[in-house]
């Protein structure tokens, strides 16, 4: 069987004359869930959609990253807490937490295991409902995954 070329191989001047060539659509990708944590005193969630530095001065990492992190500031009558102490930051689906070096540490206290002193520098894989004390009664809460549309996951 001879089949001809010209069945098979679509005209350079068709091409150009005729409709565009068919694209398919991106797939449409649901809208990334996100962790929050609130800082104890606060009743406002605080979505991981960027990173969270925590301190009574916060400022942000001197090599800047893609997307700037919040800078959240708190009070700390005596001190303890540093000026940049604790960034909080979802990579993924986990939640992280680094101690900035801070001058008077972090204790991380993950649901069902004791309570754990980050040294300076350290960072910690953590989940919900993990307590984070950074000094003068401030404690940061991780809280569940939330919707950027809406609601905590169920």
């Amino acid at each position: 069987m001879h089949r001809d070329l010209e069945d098979t191989v679509v005209p350079r001047e068709d091409r150009r004359a005729g409709t565009p060539p068919l694209q398919e659509e991106p797939p449409v990708e649901p809208a990334p869930s996100l962790y929050g944590f609130r800082v104890s005193g606060s009743s406002r969630t605080i979505l991981l959609d960027a990173a969270a530095r925590v301190g009574r001065a916060p400022t942000p990492p001197r090599i800047p990253h893609r997307r700037p992190p919040r800078l959240i500031r708190v009070a700390s009558p005596t001190g303890e807490v540093s000026s940049t102490h604790l960034e909080v930051a979802q990579q993924g689906t986990s939640v992280v937490v680094t101690d900035l070096r801070s001058t008077n540490g972090s204790v991380v206290s993950v649901p069902g295991r004791p309570p754990r002193a980050l040294r300076q520098g350290e960072s910690m894989t953590v989940t919900p409902g993990t307590l984070v004390d950074i000094g003068d009664g401030i404690v940061i809460e991780i809280l569940p995954l939330q919707s950027r549309l809406g609601g905590p996951h169920v």
